[in-house]
Order: structure tokens, then sequence, then C-alpha cells
């Protein structure tokens, strides 16, 4: 027992100084394009593997520019990535070979290192040295072992084979065995290399003096510093057993396919042993420590091998199992069974995007590389041959690149205005049978671009406008699209520059930048012009900006705004006109003419004539619309030599405008019967000033006693003395006069100490109407008068006269 403690004492030593030393072994190999590592496993994260970019001779700029990346086959674990900045490859994950790799003697793990723009592929093998982490272990903690007391000398019993996880010289290298008087131990060899021990017999054995004996058996490996695990050894002597079970075969082979279900049989095991009795029964069990118990079981009686967990070829394609035959007294022997997993196609082909231009400009010439595809099919042979197609309908294609990876181009013209956005589905198949196939969909956006100028909604606008509009009026209204987006599609109006009537346009016309709302500046005048046009300009917020034109009219509608103008006769001043009607004229003769004109056009000056007033009424009557005087009958001797006919011109507006002129007609064969020709003008003058003044005189007496009687009442009331007297004073203006009479004082205020006479003429110079004012002491002083100008007068008979002639 003392011999066991120690033994274990000093491995736990060993396992602790072993564990204190690291060796990290690198080799670079470079052949024919690809990198070749040599590491160690267990490397720290971190470590740097080797410098990619001065191991391929890359730019160490253009890393980063052309996205360097590491990517694995199978889209598996990244163990290792790229510093962009110093080119070098670092490991990213733990890296454990038995986990990896188990027994095999070669341990690769096979990256890639992916470039963009142009794509190039490397391929990376990363071998992994096995380093001695992992100690020699027997399947059980203690063997027991019953052995005859008849065994001779140079027997030799099987003892249970130690595994290490490690391979080579890490492995299990040899056995050793506690000092003892009857056992001493051999070390064999089997295939691959493997190392088991015999417990030679080399004393006989006494049951009757020893029946019992515990012994320590080491399993040691041959890695720096060195591992190694114990088993303890219980023996029993027993009576003689000398036949050992003995399998049918050495190695037993059988196939498999994966996704096989629960409970399928493998193959079946079967041994003999020639002992009869218990010595004679076999019992069946695997004789390794690995997690292939965990997939398949062995019946102990019968020695059928079931599937009991999943079968994935993906995962591990073949398996190699120990198994033992043991008699009821513990003799055994062992056997291998190889199992070969057959792949089905079990996995659909997977999609991965790698890369992708997104949005993709609308202008991109066709073969443009917008994206990166990568497919990948996790079975093997022809149900990893992988078919890739795109869509039908878009302007896009898959062109193979580099293994798996496609490079998805443009193939024409992309229009933002006609597709702004593509789901490209990619469809991936693979050649099994039947065959699988998976699908990814991308989107892809088209940016746009200022292709297109904005387009006005008509090819010209018209607008019609009443003339004498308002400034700010709303004309029209011009309107146009511009397919592009955002500011490449928001539009903007402007008037061209350009001259009206010698004027720039901007002082007739204004638009609305953001609506294209055209208003008026000013008021239009028809008879000035009748209609203009004018550029409007529509221009988008695009780098660089286009712009489009269109032609605007202006018509501008006549308003009746013009009163008819008489060129004939003309109007009246310093001299007459007047017609010679002779005395022997018959009805229906042509006298005169009145000729006018009217600025509007069209129906607003569309003018008619007519009489409105004349002294004989039905004597002369004159055309409608041809404007002829003419006489109705025949002149007779009663008839007045001095004829006044007043005639109205009217146009057809809407309102009707008109105007007056005065005729005047003398029936005569000669001009020396008429003896003063201006007294005539000045008779018809005359007659109406002096019916005007005889209006206003009534109006000033009436107005005059009004205010009498206030007065009184005033002062009757308060029984006091009346101050306040009505100024009567009228003042005429000169213009309403004749020439030979000056007008009156018109300084509108009367004062006690004058009396005032103002003298009217009728027309003849020897008739007078004389209005006499007299004033007494009570008069008002001259800040305290009513005061009356004579404009106000005036324009009394100003309107007296217009209803006269109206």
């Amino acid at each position: 027992m003392c011999l066991l403690l120690l033994a274990t004492a000093m491995g736990y030593i060993t396992f602790k100084l072993h564990c204190c030393v690291l060796f990290v072994f690198l080799s670079i190999i470079i052949v024919n394009g690809d990198i070749t590592y040599s590491i160690q496993e267990e490397m720290k994260r971190g470590s740097i593997i080797g410098n990619i970019a001065k191991d391929l001779g890359l730019e160490l700029g253009g890393l980063s520019s052309r996205k360097a990346r590491v990517d694995t086959e199978d889209n598996s674990v990244n163990y290792c990535s790229i510093n962009i900045k110093t080119g070098d490859l670092i490991i990213e994950e733990r890296i454990d070979r038995e986990a990896l790799c188990e027994k095999k003697p070669s341990c690769v793990i096979k990256q890639e290192v992916v470039l963009e723009n142009p794509l190039q592929l490397y391929r990376i093998n990363i071998q992994i040295q096995d380093i001695n982490d992992n100690s020699p272990q027997f399947k059980e903690e203690s063997l027991k072992l019953e052995i005859q007391e008849s065994a001779l000398k140079g027997a030799s019993f099987l003892l249970d084979e130690a595994h290490d996880a490690d391979i080579g010289d890490n492995a299990v290298k040899g056995y050793s065995l506690q000092k003892n008087d009857y056992f001493i131990l051999n070390v064999k060899s089997k295939g691959f290399g493997r190392k088991y021990g015999e417990l030679i017999l080399d004393k006989e054995l006494d049951r009757e003096l020893k029946k019992e004996m515990v012994l320590l058996l080491s399993a040691f490996d041959g890695g720096s510093p060195q591992r190694s695990g114990t088993v303890i050894l219980y023996i029993t002597v027993l009576d003689a057993n000398d036949n050992v079970p003995v399998f049918s075969q050495t190695v037993y082979k059988a196939s498999l396919r994966e996704n096989s279900p629960m409970d399928t049989v493998v193959l079946k095991v079967s041994a003999t042993d020639a002992d009869d009795g218990v010595n004679g029964e076999v019992t069946y069990g695997f004789d390794h420590v690995s997690d292939e118990n965990q997939i398949f079981s062995l019946n102990p009686t019968t020695g059928d091998v079931t599937v009991v967990g999943a079968i994935d070829y993906e995962k591990k394609s073949s398996y190699e199992i120990e198994i033992s035959a043991k008699d009821g007294l513990g003799l055994a022997s062992y056997a291998t069974l190889l199992i070969e997993i057959k792949d089905i196609n079990d996995n659909a082909p997977v999609i991965f995007l790698k890369s992708l231009s997104n949005p993709v400009p609308e202008d991109v010439s066709a073969g443009t590389e917008v994206g990166i595809i990568n497919v990948q099919d996790r079975d093997s042979e022809n149900n990893r041959q992988v078919r890739c197609s795109i869509q039908q309908n878009v302007p896009f294609k898959l062109v193979p690149s580099i293994k798996n990876y496609y490079s998805l181009v443009t193939t024409g013209h992309l229009d933002r205005e006609l597709v702004s956005d593509y789901n490209i589905t990619i469809t991936a198949t693979d050649e099994g049978s039947p065959p699988l196939s998976s699908s990814k969909t991308v989107q892809l956006s088209v940016a746009d671009i200022n292709d297109n100028p904005p387009v006005f909604e008509e090819q010209s606008y018209s607008a019609y406008v009443a003339e004498n509009n308002k400034p700010g009026s709303t004309l029209c209204s011009v309107s146009a699209r511009d397919p592009d987006w955002r500011q490449n599609g928001t539009v903007i109006y402007s008037l061209l520059p350009g001259e009206v009537n010698g004027s720039p346009v901007s002082s007739y016309l204004s638009v609305n930048g953001d609506k294209g709302v055209i208003q008026a500046v000013r008021s239009f005048d028809y008879e000035q012009f009748r209609d203009f046009k004018v550029r409007v300009m529509a221009r988008d917020n695009g780098s660089p900006p286009l712009s489009s034109n269109v032609t605007v009219s202006v018509f501008i509608a006549d308003m009746n705004d013009n009163f008819p103008q008489t060129l004939y006769p003309t109007p009246e001043g310093s001299s007459f006109m007047t017609e010679l009607v002779p005395k022997a004229a018959h009805g229906g003769s042509l006298v005169s003419k009145v000729i006018a004109v009217d600025a509007d056009s069209g129906q607003n000056a569309w003018l008619s004539y007519h009489i409105v007033k004349s002294t004989d009424p039905g004597l002369f009557s004159i055309g409608l619309h041809s404007g002829e005087i003419r006489t109705q009958r025949d002149i007779s001797e009663s008839d007045s030599m001095k004829q006044n006919l007043i005639v109205a011109v009217k146009d057809n507006g809407q309102p009707s405008l008109s105007a007056t002129r005065s005729m005047y007609l003398l029936i005569s064969d000669n001009l020396a019967e008429v003896p003063e020709l201006k007294e005539i003008s000045y008779d018809e003058k005359n007659s109406k000033l002096t019916s005007y003044l005889i209006i206003a005189l009534v109006s000033v007496s009436t107005f005059f006693l009004t205010f009498i009687i206030i007065i009184l009442g005033v002062r009757f009331c308060r029984r006091r003395k009346p101050r306040l007297l009505f100024d009567g004073a009228v003042a005429i203006p000169s213009a309403y006069l004749p020439p030979n009479y000056a007008d009156v004082d018109g300084t509108g205020t009367l004062r006690s100490t004058y009396n005032y006479d103002a003298y009217l003429t009728t027309g003849s110079r020897t008739s007078d109407f004389k209005f006499v004012s007299s004033y007494n002491d009570n008069t008002l002083p001259a800040d305290q008068t009513l005061k009356k100008s004579a404009s106000d007068f005036a324009e009394s008979f100003e309107e007296l006269e217009a209803c006269t002639e109206v």
C-alpha cells in the first residue's frame, strides 16, 4: 500500500512539472500558392501564427481596402483572424488537437484568406502539432484478476490497455509494475503502435500461502514532461481456468448509412470458450474510453452491436472500436470493430452573402460586380456538387469565380425611376439523389442620380387676365414633374430674363419658386398691349442641376374702361364749330356728322349715337351707328335760326360709357345774315349759368331763413340777444362769368362796415339780376362768419349742368 501511495505522489509531481513547460514550434511552408503553418495546440488566444501580408507578398495598406478576412470551407469555427494593421495571422479560438482530429497522425485546419476588389482566394493549412497535455488513462480505476493456482510459470494474463488522447511520442510508451515476488510485466505492441501490458507469472502461485495480492500498474507516455496514469490490480488466486474466449474474427467490418434509426443492428460479434460452466460463459463489452459507446451499444450476452445515437457522416465518417470477450473467471480476448459510415444527401446547400454593395448607383456599367456569394454543402462527392442560379427578369447574373464563390454582376442598364429596388432570389441545388436546394433573397436598392430634367405637364401654358387687374392677382400655375428622388426631384420655378415692351419681364410677372404660381406684378392695360409671352424655367436641385423651359402666353382681355371720344365736332373751347343749314333743305338732307372713336375693342368699342336734347326735337335726327345728322322734314320759315343739338355717344360695354357733344346749327343761306356768331354760345352758356345761380340763390335763402329761425328760438329760450347771423354773400368763380364781369371778393367773410352787391348776367349785356345784401351792427366778426368758397359753388353748378345734359 505504501508503494501505491508513493507512485501516485510521484506521478502528480511529474504532472505539475510538465504543466510548467511550454514549447511552441512554428514553421511555414508555401506550395503552389497555398500557405502551410505548423503550430502547437493549446496556444493562447492572440498568439501570432505568421504574417500573411509578408508571406503572400501583399501590400499592408491594401488589406483594409480589399476587406481581407479569414473564412472556412464549411463555414465552421474561425480559429484565426487577420490583424489589418500589421498583417499578422492571430489565433482567435482555443485549438485542441484531440477534439479536432482525435488519433489521426495528421491534424490540419483549413482556412481561407479572402480579398475583394478584385476577388482573390488563398488557402491556409494550419498543421496542429500535438503537445503532451493528456495523461495515460485506464478504463477502470482498478482491475480484478482471478488466477488459478495451477497456472504455470510464464503464464501471461492480458491487462487493460491504457489510452492517451495524445499521439506519437506523447502517446503511451510503456508500463511499469510495482515490484513483487510473483509477477513481472511484459509490454507488447499492436496495430498503429499501441502498447499494452501482459502480466507474466514469474513464480508459481500457492493459494494456501497467499490468495490475494494488490499491485500498482503504471502507464507512462513519451512526452516532455512525461505524464503517467495508474490502475490498481486486485489479484485473487483461484483454481485453474486454462482457456480464454476466442473471437471468430480479429477485425470486424461493417458499413452503415448515416441517419440510421435507433436500434438498427450494425453486426453481431461472437467468441467461444472451450471451458465448461462458469469458465466457458462469455460476456461482451467495449474496451474503450471514448464516446463511441454513446452512439453504439453492445449486447453483453448476444454480441449484437446496435445504434443508440445519431449517426452523422459530416461529424464522423468512420469508427474504430475495441471489443472484449471475457469468461466467467476473467480471462479475456480482444477484437477490433471497424464501422464505415455512408453519406446520404441530407444537407441542402447553404448560401452565404459575403459582400454586397448596397445601394448601387443607377449609372453603373454592365458587368459591374455588386456582391460576392459563397455556396457550401456539407455532404460529400456528388452530393456536394452544387449548381447556383438566379431568377429571370432581373438585370443581374451570377458569374462563377473561385471554388464555391460567385460574383453577382450587372447585365444591363439600371433605372431607378423604373425599378428602385430588386429582390434577387438565388437558388443553389446539389447533384444528390434526390437533389436538395435552398434559396436566398438579396435585397438591392438602386441609388438615384440626377439623370432626369423636370418635365412640364403641358407643352405650353396660356393665361387670360382682364385689364386693370390688381397687382398680385394669380394668372395661372405651371407644374413640372421630376421622377428623380429627394433633392434630385425637387423642382424650383423661375422666370427667364426677357423684355415686354422694353421693360424687364420681372416688372410684369412673378412666379412662386415652390408652387409655380404665376402672379401679376402690375396692372395691365389692354390699350397698351394685348398679349405677351414669357419663358418659365423649372430646375431641380441635383448636382449638376437639370432644367427645362416652357412658354407661357398671357392674353389681356379688354374691359370697358374708356369713354367714347368725339373727333368731330371738336371739344368746346375758345372757338365754336357751327354748321350752316340751307333754308331750302328738304327732309332727309345730310347737314352734319358726329365722328367718335373708342380706345376699347370689340363690343366695348361699338358706338351708337343719340340726340338727347335739341332746340326743335322734330327737326333733326341722327343715324344710330353712322352719326349722320339729317333733317326729318323740310325747313320752314317758322323754325328758329339758331339750333342747338346735344348728341350722346354710347359704347356697347357693360356698363355702358357715354360722352356728349353740342352741335350748333344755323339755318341760313349766308353768314352775313348772322350779326354776331359768338352770342350763340354765350346765350347757351349764360342760360345754363343763370339757371344754376337761381337754384343756388334759392338754396342759400332757404338755409338762411332756417338759420334765423333757429337763432330766434335759441334767443327766446335763453332770453338773450342773438349774436350769430348767417353770412349770405355768394362768390361766383370768374370762370363762369363773361369776360367783362369781375369776381366778387373771395375772402369769404363780411365786415359790419361794408355792403356787397353781386351782379349776374343772363347773357344780354343790358339785363342784369341784382341781389343786394345788407347787414346791421349785429353782423358777426370776420373770424366767426360761416365761410363758403367759390369752388363749392362751382361744383354745384357743374352738377346742375350735368343733370340738365342728361
